[in-house]
């Protein structure tokens, strides 16, 4: 049997080109061929933290090709330690003989592949000219977030908030070479009304993006949030804007989209689409200037198996590309 390759945070991190990533994503949401069964959703309490934890278990197959499974934690306490709260492995499958060809370590992957699906649902939603970005959070998928939306629109200005305004600079600090100008900021009020795309990756239980705030024609990125008691948009940003998703299957896990959806805010029917269709082209993203476009995330396995193809690819290549 062929040695388990171990595919580390490190390789991931120099090894991902976020075009490349999209455009892998994009082609598997359209061709829709994998199997993705309901993910298992499991709260666990964690009482030394006063807070629970969550156990995600998200399998999919590619029939006769490829297979893989994402074991996650959730841990919203883990600031204290100085890690990130997700944590996780991903087991990549040979789907015909069943055995394991790789063992990938979760915490990039998932950012990496969460990041690259808000940007491609940023390339249907946004403004083609959009220049400007506020990223709401400064966890581990802030910087792929910024990174993955300078992808697919020619961002000039980002600013950053944080509940911490020393981890908002140390992240403008990492990103000081890229090309755009990037500034921490200590309030989300003095930009959030600026920009035109905002991007929210917290965990907050009490909406940090306020309707009264936003104009015509920005586009908000809703990533964190992803149990039913989690807000990051309140009422009168579901109200007046455009809904997408990345998939339905996910809109009844996360307060965003389920809350609305209890109090009659938003119809199920009224969320225009999900990534499925935009890739496919059945449906149409952003058509007028004007819209207020909203795209909430809570993850698909397809993104993972997708983003693991795409890794394993590049690690067993990875000397064919030193030699050449």
């Amino acid at each position: 049997m062929e040695p388990i390759i171990q595919i580390d945070n490190l390789f991931i991190e120099e090894n991902t080109v976020f075009t490349e990533l999209i455009e892998v994503i994009k082609k598997n949401f359209a061709e829709n061929k994998l199997m993705v069964p309901k993910r298992h959703h499991h709260d666990f309490p964690n009482p030394k933290m006063n807070s629970d934890s969550t156990l995600l278990l998200m399998p999919a197959w590619n029939p006769s090709e490829t297979a893989g499974v994402k074991i996650i934690t959730v841990s919203p306490q883990n600031s204290q330690f100085d890690i990130p709260s997700i944590q996780g492995t991903y087991i990549y499958l040979d789907a015909t003989k069943g055995t394991i060809k790789a063992i990938i370590e979760a915490k990039s992957l998932t950012a990496k592949r969460t990041a690259a699906a808000s940007a491609l649902a940023s390339s249907y939603l946004s403004r083609k000219d959009a220049s400007s970005l506020l990223m709401i959070g400064t966890g581990a998928l802030s910087i792929n977030l910024i990174k993955a939306h300078a992808s697919v629109r020619h961002l000039k200005e980002v600013f950053v908030w944080g509940r911490s305004y020393s981890k908002a600079q140390a992240i403008c600090k990492q990103l000081q070479n890229e090309d755009f100008n990037i500034t921490p900021i200590k309030t989300i009020e003095e930009k959030i009304s600026d920009v035109d795309i905002i991007s929210s990756a917290t965990l907050s239980k009490t909406p940090l993006i306020l309707g009264k705030y936003l104009r015509k024609g920005q586009h908000i990125d809703l990533v964190g949030a992803y149990k039913k008691d989690m807000r990051e948009a309140d009422d009168e940003t579901i109200f007046k804007s455009n809904i997408y998703v990345d998939t339905y299957d996910g809109i009844h896990e996360n307060g965003d989209i389920t809350i609305p959806l209890k109090t009659g805010i938003l119809k199920r029917e009224n969320i225009k689409a999900d990534l499925f269709e935009l890739t496919s082209l059945q449906k149409q993203g952003r058509t007028k200037t004007e819209e207020l476009t909203v795209f909430k995330s809570v993850g698909h396995a397809l993104e993972d198996l997708a983003a693991a193809n795409y890794f394993y690819e590049k690690y067993v290549n990875r000397d064919l590309v030193k030699s050449s």
